[in-house]
């Protein structure tokens, strides 16, 4: 029960499943640039199964969408 318990506070969707995380996606954008999309899907999940893994995400820039392609 504990190891389940202890997995469930390290897990963050976006940063598991999202693939690997572009310098894009760590920055924030300047002033008068556009904004960075959210992966929506991941924010639902990290918010229904552990509330607190949406900060891994964010923290870590994973739960943005990488830069798209033009």
């Amino acid at each position: 029960m504990m190891a389940v318990v202890i997995l469930a506070s390290m897990s963050s969707c976006a940063t598991l499943f999202g693939g690997p995380i572009t310098a894009y996606q760590k920055t924030k954008p300047a002033p008068g640039k556009p904004e960075r999309e959210l992966r929506a899907g991941a924010l639902i999940l990290d918010i229904v199964l552990f509330w607190p893994a949406a900060i891994v995400d964010f923290s870590n820039g994973a739960i943005y969408k990488p830069k798209p392609k033009k």
